[in-house]
């Protein structure tokens, strides 16, 4: 069995190729490294089940020989980087959405989009389920991430529907652990790099906003067994327990004695107020769960971070 996969050198592409290799797939591996990293593939060079191509899916995406699943992850996804780069953004999620749906349909494999929680927007309900439409804001400045994966979903459904390619969409709940860039615009990574400065950690608005945050090997356990089963329509894959961003920040303010103070910034413009996913669907079709407390993620997750932090320091 052959599986490609768009963004394998990303946080959650490079994990998800190591799940598909400790499952007995063949894996190719592609990415245009605009937020991806090489380090992050480095422990696969000598596996021979695994090769990697450099390439653009927003430009083509041709692949010789059999192919058994297309699991499509490119894209930006914090919002420093989605921010950066907009129009790569769409493409990515449109014209690169389109171009893996069209390789899994002429190969006639299944095909796995990695959505997100954003189609929801800044929920007027909490938790999210999946037939909640969402509120997005279509014109707002983080509507390049969320309407190209709005988008996404509506293609994927289009190709499942009309060609009858064999679709699965996950929609991805905040998530951590290691391979996380230091300070990628996104909580978890921001407040430990301000930590390991010393400097202030910045929380933006009240901190009252929650967020649910999921350990990586509990959401790759979760994305497989989706992409294993019959589901077709969207379902939740993320940590149901909420913890506000001011708490977050104070547990891992916690970590570090010479830590800033936290300090306060204004909420950026159409930021989730609540994010926190109804997973009653993964429980029933998947018999998934989290299993990782906090508490244990978050220690593997800075001990990461500062060999990181450790490295950067004396390259």
């Amino acid at each position: 069995m052959r599986a490609v996969v768009t963004g394998a050198a990303g946080f959650l592409g490079s994990h998800l190729c190591d799940r598909l290799l400790a499952e007995g797939w063949d894996v190719l591996g592609i990415d245009n490294f605009i937020t991806g990293r090489e380090e992050n593939l480095s422990h696969l060079k000598s596996d021979k089940k695994f090769s990697f191509e450099r390439g653009n899916v927003s430009d083509r995406l041709d692949v010789a020989g059999d192919v058994a699943y297309v699991l499509h992850f490119a894209s930006p996804a914090s919002p420093p980087d989605y921010l950066k780069h907009p129009i790569e953004t769409m493409r990515v999620g449109s014209v690169g959405t389109q171009n893996a749906l069209e390789l899994a349909h002429a190969k006639r494999a299944k095909f796995f989009l990695a959505s997100t929680s954003e189609c929801y927007g800044d929920p007027e309900i909490s938790p999210q389920h999946e037939e909640y439409w969402g509120h997005v804001n279509s014109v707002g400045p983080r509507s390049v991430y969320d309407e190209a994966k709005r988008f996404s979903e509506a293609l994927t459904m289009g190709y499942h529907r009309h060609y009858g390619v064999d679709t699965h969409i996950v929609r991805i709940f905040n998530t951590y652990g290691p391979r996380m860039r230091l300070n990628d615009g996104r909580a978890l990574p921001n407040f430990v790099f301000q930590a390991l400065s010393e400097k202030p950690i910045t929380v933006y608005g009240d901190g009252k906003q929650t967020r649910s945050f999921c350990y990586v090997s509990d959401l790759i356990d979760g994305i497989y067994r989706l992409a294993m089963s019959d589901e077709h329509l969207p379902v939740n894959v993320g940590n149901p327990e909420e913890i506000t961003l001011l708490e977050f920040a104070q547990r891992v303010r916690a970590h570090f004695p010479k830590a800033g103070p936290i300090v306060f910034e204004p909420l950026p413009q159409d930021d989730p107020k609540r994010r926190c996913p109804d997973i009653r669907k993964a429980k029933r079709l998947l018999g998934w769960e989290p299993r990782v407390r906090l508490a244990d993620g978050l220690k593997k997750t800075i001990e990461y971070f500062q060999e990181q932090f450790s490295a950067q320091k004396t390259a």
